[in-house]
């Protein structure tokens, strides 16, 4: 089973970035400091973390854990939608070069999120790339409703959208 999720993996790296790509570049700079609600990210925000996301890849599979009290997270800062996009096309990059070079036996190694002494998360590499694969899907969807609520027509993410076709 190991053996075959490096490929797995791979294809499913290459099947959504084409729908994240969609979805970040309608996301307009002139509204990176809009927010749905004041305990919401700013679309700035979230857009750089998707933009991210990818190279959780290469986190899950050469460090052993990511922990918030030593390990400050910045995505970078980025002025505008091209250079998000450059951005998201990097770390797209590098997810896919730890993927090409991963070992399976790696796979079934454990990885940790924690702050400290306060473990938010254990679980093997492979669960962490799985999760960095839902945490994509997740914002991208939050992303979505940003966009809706900017009334930004939406890409279809597994099919057209109701702003691509009459339904």
């Amino acid at each position: 089973m190991l053996m075959l999720m490096i490929p797995m993996f791979l294809k499913e790296l290459d099947e959504e970035a084409q729908t994240t790509r969609n979805m970040l570049s309608r996301v307009p700079a002139n509204k990176f400091d809009w927010q749905p609600h004041p305990r919401s990210m700013t679309m700035k925000q979230l857009a750089t973390h998707l933009a991210d996301l990818p190279s959780w890849v290469d986190l899950a599979l050469n460090t052993d854990e990511l922990d918030f009290a030593v390990a400050e997270y910045h995505p970078k800062e980025v002025a505008d939608t091209e250079a998000l996009l450059a951005y998201y096309e990097e770390q797209l990059a590098t997810g896919r070069a730890a993927l090409e070079a991963a070992r399976k036996d790696q796979l079934s190694e454990p990885w940790v999120l924690r702050t400290g002494e306060e473990i938010h998360w254990k679980a093997t590499r492979w669960e962490m790339i799985r999760q960095a694969f839902s945490q994509t899907i997740h914002h991208r969807a939050q992303l979505g409703v940003y966009l809706r609520l900017l009334d930004i027509p939406i890409p279809g993410s597994y099919g057209p959208s109701a702003d691509e076709t009459d339904f």
